[in-house]
């Protein structure tokens, strides 16, 4: 549970823009993780070295900073702990590593992700508003993949 706290407090530090604060939290809470690994109680808690990794994509996204949120993401979706994620954990943090993409430029990275947490936990998408935004935000950056049109219609955020 502390683990899981600091968490939390380090990502509504981002999500306020106070980057040292943020920072901090995070970098404390990936020691408990380390204490805790990968493997205990973490299907129940959910709390772990990979849902670290998660909140730091999430946290500089928050911070505005796309090129180290795209750059963590890729690393942490080689990694075995991310599969052993809750599958809406990974759909939620999959929306925010799209974001990351969509605001370097990749957009069809950020369809490709955005497809994949359609696919891992459809809810997370139709019904968080976040995830609205980011699937609106791609559809009208251009030409996207079959996938992104097709939830983007949907979600009735396109006419035909």
């Amino acid at each position: 549970m502390y683990g899981t706290l600091l968490l939390q407090a380090g990502l509504a530090a981002a999500g306020c823009g106070d980057h040292a604060s943020a920072s901090e939290l995070l970098k404390q809470t990936a020691e408990v993780a380390g204490q805790v690994g990968d493997g205990q109680d973490y299907r129940q808690a959910s709390f772990g070295p990979a849902a670290v990794e998660c909140a730091q994509v999430t946290a500089a996204v928050a911070l505005d900073d796309p090129a180290d949120a795209v750059d963590r993401h890729t690393a942490i979706v080689r990694r075995d702990g991310w599969l052993r994620l809750p599958a809406e954990h990974r759909a939620a943090y999959l929306v925010d590593a799209a974001r990351a993409h969509l605001d370097t430029g990749d957009l069809a990275t950020a369809g490709r992700w955005l497809v994949e947490a359609d696919r891992v936990a459809p809810a997370e998408i139709h019904c968080r508003p976040s995830a609205r935004t980011v699937v609106a935000d791609i559809a009208r950056s251009g030409p996207q993949a079959a996938g992104v049109a097709r939830l983007a219609t949907a979600l009735g955020l396109t006419t035909r």
